[in-house]
C-alpha cells in the first residue's frame, strides 16, 4: 500500500501541500477530488516520485521513497502506470510505438513479445487494428485509451489517473469510467484517480478523499461523501457557488 505522512510542497510563495496525510489500500480505487489549483496533480506526482516533497515521508510497499537515489527510485517508479491528463502521446510515434515505449526502454522484451503485449493492452481498452495510426489520426477518447494502454503495458501494481475524463463528451467519459472499473477488476491494480468530475468519482471509487487548501479534509465511501455534513465537501460535491454573483460581473453579461 501507499502511505503519505505529513507531506508539504511549495513553489516559491505558493504553499500547495500543507501537511497531507493519506493511506491508500491495496487493490482499492481511491479518488482524490478538489477544485482547480488545490494540488491534486502535485500530490500524485509526489507519490510517484516525479516530485520530491519539501517535508514529510511517502511509503510505497513499506519503502520510504523521498530520499532514494535515482536508481532505487526508478525501481519503485516501475510499479506505477500513469495516465496523463492530456494523454501525452508522442506525436512522432505510431500507436504501437507509444504503447510499447516503456517496454522498449525499461525491459528486455523482444520485439515479438512487445508487439504481442501492445496488441493485448489495446484490446483491453477496446482498440484493435490501430497500431499503425499516429496520434493526429485519433479522437480525444481514443487518445485517452491509447494512453491507458501504455500505462498498463508493463503490468504495474498502481495506476494513477490524472483527470481521466477531462475534455471528453459525457458518453466517452463514461467509457473511460467503465475501463477504470474493468482494469481494477481484471488486473487487480490499486488505482488512484484525480478528478473534479463527481459523476466519475461516484462511479469508480471505493473511497473518495477531499483535498482542500493543501490538506485532506475528509475521506469516505461515495455514499458517505454524498451525505457528508462537512460544509466544504458538501458545497463542492453539489457544485454550489459561495454566494451571489458580484454586481460588476452581472453587468459584464
Amino acid at each position: 500500500m501507499i502511505e503519505v505522512k505529513d507531506v508539504y510542497k511549495s513553489f516559491k510563495n505558493n504553499n500547495v501541500l500543507r501537511g497531507i496525510n493519506l493511506t491508500i489500500k491495496d487493490s482499492e480505487t481511491i479518488t482524490i477530488m478538489g477544485g482547480s489549483g488545490q494540488g491534486k496533480s502535485v500530490l500524485i506526482k509526489n507519490i510517484m516520485g516525479l516530485m520530491c516533497p519539501d517535508k514529510g515521508e511517502i511509503y510505497v510497499d513499506g519503502q520510504e521513497i523521498t530520499k532514494l537515489n535515482e536508481a532505487k527510485l526508478l525501481e519503485v517508479q516501475k510499479k506505477f502506470g500513469y495516465l496523463f491528463q492530456g494523454a501525452a502521446l508522442f506525436d512522432s510515434l505510431t500507436v504501437e510505438g507509444n504503447v510499447g515505449f516503456g517496454l522498449r526502454h525499461l525491459t528486455s522484451m523482444t520485439e515479438d513479445e512487445i508487439a504481442k503485449q501492445v496488441r493485448s493492452c489495446l484490446a483491453m481498452v477496446g482498440l484493435k487494428g490501430v497500431e499503425n495510426l499516429k496520434p493526429a489520426e485519433l479522437s480525444g477518447g481514443m487518445k485517452k485509451r491509447v494512453g491507458l494502454a501504455r500505462a498498463i503495458a508493463h503490468k504495474p501494481e498502481y495506476i494513477l489517473y490524472d483527470e481521466p475524463t477531462t475534455g471528453l463528451d459525457p458518453i466517452m467519459a463514461d467509457v473511460i469510467n467503465d475501463l477504470i472499473l474493468h482494469l481494477q477488476k481484471t488486473i487487480k491494480v490499486t488505482s488512484i484517480v484525480v478528478t473534479h468530475d463527481m459523476k466519475s468519482a461516484y462511479k469508480v471509487s471505493d473511497r473518495i478523499a477531499m483535498l482542500y487548501e493543501g490538506k485532506i479534509i475528509g475521506t469516505g465511501s461515495p455514499d458517505e461523501i454524498k451525505n457528508t455534513k462537512n460544509p466544504v465537501i458538501h458545497q463542492f460535491v453539489e457544485g454550489l457557488s459561495k454566494g451571489p454573483i458580484p454586481v460588476d460581473v452581472e453587468k459584464a453579461f
